[in-house]
């Protein structure tokens, strides 16, 4: 996905200093945001522009103690051709010497107001999300009680189907038929839709439908994170299917690995209020109720009392 300083700009509410369409449409090629350091000693050894250079009150009050010819040399240096912009943070006053070398370097000078840690964590999540390399996965992303769940499954079993009836029981449709996931981080999943599909659910017999037109903008949701994955497949009568949950399958995408369940399909099987209480007995999980512990701890305590009697 391409990154322009112009969306930065819209989406953390920056100021525009100095810039023009044309250098806002320059590109951002990497999540790193650099605070300059030594590089206001004038040490650039090490220096990497085409990273978002952020300045806050440590840097801004260096560089306003130093004399306007050491200020403007520093700053000229720093603005190197594939250096997207300089980002002030606190409102703090922007040096005329900065003005000038970006001006003379046609590079775009950027303001908030927010404080450096908080503005740099904000451009560091949307940067992160919007340049992480995706993966197509095919199945039906669905926001479940505020959980991210993949549903899986061969071509026909109903998922999409299953999708419609879980947004009518409340829940929020994501993706349909293609899910574009990146990883966050080493731990962390993100699961959003292919643009052309967003809000779309394709029913065979009917056509595509617009979830958001029909069902209202509570139905869907832009992104989420995916915690569990669920396959579905045609039940068959020799099969054997996990009873107890106990079964520890996973699913691994983007190098990220996720739980998964598989849940047969058969005539008569509420599928969509399996998958509920599927996506609540994992957050139960994640909370330290365990059902199956319950019930091995209960067995366990029946076969000791059985055992006792018997001597």
């Amino acid at each position: 996905m391409t990154v322009t300083l112009k969306m930065l700009v819209d989406k953390v509410k920056l100021d525009v200093i100095y810039g023009n369409d044309e250098l806002l449409a320059k590109e951002i090629t990497t999540s790193d945001i650099s605070r300059p350091g030594l590089e206001m000693t004038g040490y650039f050894d090490y220096y990497s522009p085409e990273r978002l250079q952020l300045l806050g009150m440590k840097e801004w009050s260096y560089l306003v103690a130093m004399t306007s010819h050491n200020r403007y040399s520093v700053l000229r240096h720093m603005m190197k051709s594939d250096t997207p912009a300089i980002i002030i943070s606190r409102g703090l006053e922007i040096p005329e010497e900065m003005l000038q070398a970006a001006k003379e370097e046609n590079i775009a000078i950027l303001s908030s107001k927010m404080p450096t840690s908080r503005l740099s964590g904000e451009m560091s999540w949307y940067l992160d999300s919007c340049l992480a390399e995706r993966t197509s996965v095919h199945g039906v992303l669905m926001d479940i009680y505020g959980m991210g769940v993949l549903i899986q499954g061969d071509s026909g079993i109903g998922k999409s189907e299953t999708g419609l009836e879980l947004v009518k029981r409340g829940h929020r449709l994501v993706a349909d038929d293609r899910v574009d996931v990146y990883a966050k981080d080493e731990e962390t999943l993100w699961g959003e839709p292919a643009e052309i599909l967003r809000h779309l659910l394709e029913i065979r017999g009917v056509g595509i439908i617009d979830i958001m037109s029909l069902y209202g903008a509570s139905a869907v949701k832009d992104s989420s994170q995916v915690q569990l994955a669920i396959y579905l497949e045609n039940f068959e009568k020799d099969k054997v299917f996990d009873r107890l949950g106990n079964n520890a399958e996973e699913l691994e995408v983007a190098g990220v690995t996720i739980p998964r369940l598989r849940i047969p399909v058969k005539t008569g099987r509420n599928i969509s209020v399996v998958i509920e209480a599927a996506a609540m007995n994992y957050r139960a999980k994640q909370m330290g109720f365990d059902a199956t512990k319950t019930f091995e701890r209960r067995l366990g305590e029946l076969i000791a009392k059985n055992g006792e009697g018997n001597d």
